[in-house]
């Protein structure tokens, strides 16, 4: 590409790369929201998180398209290109996001609420959500900078998510244990802790396609140790 053209790429990237940004910003709002309604279930909160859904769709949409004209039109290469197909993965990532938050949303909504799972539910799940909802924030400002240590530090932090699914699900078996009576609502418990640790996935699957795009390096399958080693050379 000449002067001019790589001008235009830049300034069609830095386009496409705010547009990913606002979609994240709204993203963020709709697990904002979403953390709210578990907390005190609220029809206009989960609404706002159904309408949201619809917009984060279409803005998949439109920066999908973007990137395909992109690479039609510019033909680039490298980590030009790296970064072209890294944006399409992110808003793919953001948008399944989207799809998990308006079903805790919903969750939170429709699940019984029997006393004795209120400790789980007000605390524990809250807790996770707000683990997700930083981790998220992390990756987000991480493909912003192109920061490669603070996507490490995502995949680190999606390992006390992981642990506190788990704590969450051992807590609620005992309680099914105990009382057959609360099978119904510490499912729909579960249900509620495991889109939150999908979420938690999606960012760190955010943070492993920045390394990508920075370090050339497939990174999806590495362990933490390992990228936090790949991303300290």
């Amino acid at each position: 590409m000449n002067e001019h053209t790589y001008k235009q790429f830049d300034a069609e990237m830095e386009e496409i790369r705010s547009g990913v940004m606002a979609m994240g910003g709204l993203v963020e709002t709709q697990l904002g929201r979403a953390i709210g309604a578990l907390k005190q279930p609220d029809l206009d909160q989960i609404d706002a998180v159904a309408s949201d859904e619809q917009v984060i769709n279409q803005m998949q949409v439109n920066i999908d398209q973007q990137c395909s004209q992109i690479i039609a039109k510019r033909q680039p290469a490298a980590i030009d290109l790296r970064m072209v197909l890294t944006t399409v993965k992110i808003v793919n990532e953001l948008e399944r996001i989207g799809d998990e938050i308006k079903k805790i949303a919903y969750k939170a909504h429709e699940m019984l609420r029997p006393e004795r799972l209120s400790s789980v539910r007000f605390h524990e799940i809250t807790r996770a959500a707000e683990l997700a909802e930083d981790n998220l924030r992390l990756a987000l400002d991480s493909f912003a900078r192109l920061d490669v240590s603070a996507a490490a530090e995502v995949v680190s932090n999606d390992e006390a998510i992981d642990a506190a699914f788990l704590a969450i699900l051992r807590q609620l078996i005992s309680y099914m244990m105990e009382d057959p009576r609360t099978i119904t609502p510490a499912l729909e418990i579960v249900f509620i802790a495991k889109g939150i640790e999908r979420i938690g996935d999606h960012a760190k699957n955010i943070a492993e396609n920045v390394v990508h795009v920075v370090k050339g390096k497939d990174v999806r399958h590495a362990t933490a140790e390992e990228i936090r080693a790949e991303v300290a050379e």
